[in-house]
């Protein structure tokens, strides 16, 4: 089974540079959006039911912001839209979807790059994210945990990591986090299988940084360590241009 998670930036956007013709090529059996960026409404759902998806949508409230979704082609048992905390909720950050053999989020983790209040805003979502998933995989033990952590975890996972210390998305505070996740039961899927430098999933639009591929990798899929052993491989499609973000993939035995 193939799972792919990608930050689309604005689904409207990537549909009129051929995501749904990738997307029937790629052919994943899940696929979790971040950043769709459109009501349900907004949208002809019939071009992903065409191709055999069942379409579950979060978006936000404010209109042209945030918003999640799932694309699936196995029956899901139950689908969760939010983590029951209404101030994210409104942002439509988190959707799951549970299977019999696994449970699978696709969520869009808050940037903190407009200043310090939205900085703040995000300690608060990690701190609060970090508990609703200790307490879900007590209850859930077979998590997969995918999409845009606005995080880059380690040195290897940023262009420059000197330069960008200061930076959003690789403050110590922030890394510092991503270890404390990590060392509380969940795998970093892509590293378990991909030790290389220079392998990202963000390029900033700005000077031409994908070209010279001047990346951050900060989307991942992060499974708990009772599946760790069911993810085969993992990897980047960096090739892939409807966003600034590309997919990742993983491919697991159910």
């Amino acid at each position: 089974m193939k799972i792919v998670s990608y930050n689309v930036n604005g689904i409207r956007a990537a549909i009129n540079k051929g995501f749904v013709d990738w997307l029937k090529a790629e052919n994943p059996d899940i696929i979790g959006l971040q950043e769709v960026k459109a009501l349900e409404n907004q949208i002809d759902k019939t071009m992903f039911e065409d191709l055999g998806y069942q379409v579950y949508w979060y978006p936000a409230v404010k209109k042209g912001y945030s918003g999640v979704a799932i694309l699936t082609k196995k029956q899901p048992k139950h689908v969760e839209y939010g983590m029951g905390i209404e101030t994210y909720d409104d942002e439509g950050r988190m959707i799951r979807t549970d299977f019999e053999e696994f449970s699978f989020i696709s969520s869009y983790f808050p940037s903190g790059t407009t200043g310090d209040i939205r900085q703040d805003f995000k300690y608060m979502f990690l701190d609060d994210i970090y508990g609703y998933t200790q307490e879900l995989t007590q209850k859930i033990p077979n998590l997969i945990l995918s999409g845009d952590y606005n995080i880059c975890h380690k040195a290897i996972d940023i262009h420059n990591p000197v330069s960008n210390k200061n930076s959003s998305g690789f403050l110590p505070e922030e890394r510092a986090w991503m270890d404390k996740f990590t060392e509380s039961g969940f795998v970093d899927s892509f590293r378990k299988f991909n030790p290389e430098p220079h392998q990202y999933t963000w390029w900033s639009y700005r000077a031409g940084a994908r070209a010279k591929n001047l990346g951050w990798r900060i989307d991942y899929h992060m499974v708990n360590k009772p599946f760790e052993n069911n993810i085969k491989s993992s990897g980047i499609l960096a090739d892939v241009h409807h966003s600034d973000h590309c997919p990742i993939w993983i491919e697991i035995d159910k």
